[in-house]
């Protein structure tokens, strides 16, 4: 971890401004799947090489070309060693013969500086038959061959092997909720590569994991509703539907496994869910803009966020009876508690300060001045420092939990609106919007280890073994 000079934020936004994440994609039809296709990571030796990308379409198994949203427009040399989103996009249902790359000018570096080679005038056609069914997401890996791509030193001619990518163990999946293009992005937390993608309904705003039963809830804002998803399947398997309005933008589930709470914002109401049954067995009234549950340890009590009012409702579980309100700062929008469970912190998106709550007397016992306004927080489980971020803030402030000193940070860029923590891997994800990125964070070497490129609009991480 390093501290970032505020004179390096200019300097980032031109750099993030040339990376663009996934364009905006159109909403998707009833009668359409979703494909992305990710380009693997290059081999150490292709850092030489520069390809515009023009266009890529899918082929369809008459001839007729579908065009995809392309994400990277051009290949270089910090393609090499990680995975890259290289097109993506809403497709009709049927056959595919395989899709169609269209690339622009191409240059190779070498001891003089870059020259240009010869690129092929007629699109390059990737053989690989897939089939898009309804309401369906996949992925599909491109690696490019560069030996074959450049049998000689002054023309390019794309060569790639197209596959399927396999699905690694249960226990190495993490998946990300990508709120504007509709699906759940799903990874392997070991190779950082993504391998699945899940279309959803609209508006995914939240996830809450169940890692015993191999289960993972989507709230759905704009459908107002909970799809549940079969880990070991990689599919949709019902969906639990909440009143018209209710908007759901934040779920959690009890240790146990058999409560899920969703934080509606439409209608400012808290729904408690049988995990077992899929039906909502009570809904509770709390404050304005309800935008965050945290739970204790022992699945008792659940703290409410409330964005709009000011406040935190608290609620006893199971029953759900409501044993308080605490009011806050203005605009609260996250909260956590520590490792104790004794202190509850809680930050604000327009007050640069954290409020502290002690959850057995439910009482504020401090305000701690902080950078800015923030959108996230994390506490690490293993030290009690807390991470603060903000999509204003080019960087993640590491704090004392007991001060509030900033004590370190982490390089970041602004944008990052959610957090969580890999128990397994030491790890400490971020999500950043702005990018469409997920940033990976080794929290024992202090360094950045891998990026991840996701749908469009990512808002929310759950991983397995996440603490």
């Amino acid at each position: 971890m390093k501290r970032v000079r505020p004179g390096l934020l200019v300097v980032w936004l031109v750099l993030a401004g040339c990376q663009a994440g996934l364009p905006q994609l159109r909403e998707r039809f009833d009668d359409e799947g979703v494909v992305y296709l990710y380009l693997q990571p290059l081999a150490r030796e292709a850092e030489r090489l520069r390809v515009a990308v023009e266009g890529i379409s899918a082929l369809r198994a008459d001839g007729a070309e579908q065009p995809l949203s392309v994400a990277l427009r051009e290949l270089t040399h910090q393609d090499v060693g990680r995975q890259r989103l290289l097109a993506a996009g809403p497709l009709p249902v049927g056959e595919y013969a395989g899709f169609v790359l269209r690339t622009g000018k191409a240059s190779l570096r070498g001891p003089e500086g870059q020259s240009a080679l010869l690129v092929p005038e007629a699109p390059t056609r990737l053989d690989f038959k897939f089939a898009v069914r309804r309401g369906k997401g996949q992925v599909v890996a491109l690696a490019l061959d560069y030996a074959r791509s450049l049998e000689t030193a002054v023309r390019l001619t794309p060569a790639f092997a197209v596959y399927a990518p396999e699905r690694p163990a249960v226990g190495l999946m993490g998946f990300v909720a990508n709120s504007r293009s509709g699906d759940v992005t799903v990874f392997d937390k070991k190779s950082l590569q993504v391998f699945d993608v899940i279309a959803t309904g609209r508006g995914p705003a939240s996830l809450a994991l169940d890692q015993r039963a191999h289960r993972v809830y989507v709230a759905l804002a704009g459908d107002d509703g909970v799809e549940v998803v079969d880990v070991l399947a990689g599919r949709i398997t019902e969906r639990i539907r909440l009143t018209a309005g209710d908007e759901p933008v934040a779920l959690a589930l009890t240790p146990d496994g058999t409560t899920l709470l969703s934080a509606n914002r439409g209608s400012n109401t808290v729904s408690l869910i049988d995990a077992g049954t899929r039906f909502e067995r009570r809904r509770i009234r709390v404050g304005n803009g309800p935008r965050f549950i945290v739970l204790d340890r022992t699945g008792r009590r659940a703290f409410v966020i409330n964005e709009l009012s000011n406040s935190v409702s608290v609620l006893g579980l199971p029953g759900g009876d409501t044993l308080g309100s605490i009011p806050t700062d203005p605009g609260p929008v996250q909260g956590r508690l520590n490792r104790r469970g004794d202190r509850l912190y809680v930050v604000h998106e327009l007050t640069s300060r954290v409020t502290v709550i002690t959850p057995a007397t439910l009482a504020v016992t401090g305000r701690f001045p902080v950078r800015s306004g923030m959108d996230a927080i994390k506490v690490d489980p293993d030290t009690d420092f807390v991470y603060l971020a903000g999509r204003r803030e080019f960087s993640v402030g590491v704090y004392d939990p007991l001060s509030f000193a900033a004590v370190d940070f982490v390089e970041s860029g602004p944008g990052i609106v959610y957090m969580t923590t890999d128990g397994d891997e030491n790890t400490l994800y971020l999500v950043n919007p702005a990018t469409d990125r997920v940033q990976v964070f080794d929290r024992i070497r202090k360094r950045t280890v891998g990026e991840l490129d996701v749908g469009d609009g990512p808002a929310w991480i759950s991983v397995m073994g996440e603490n």
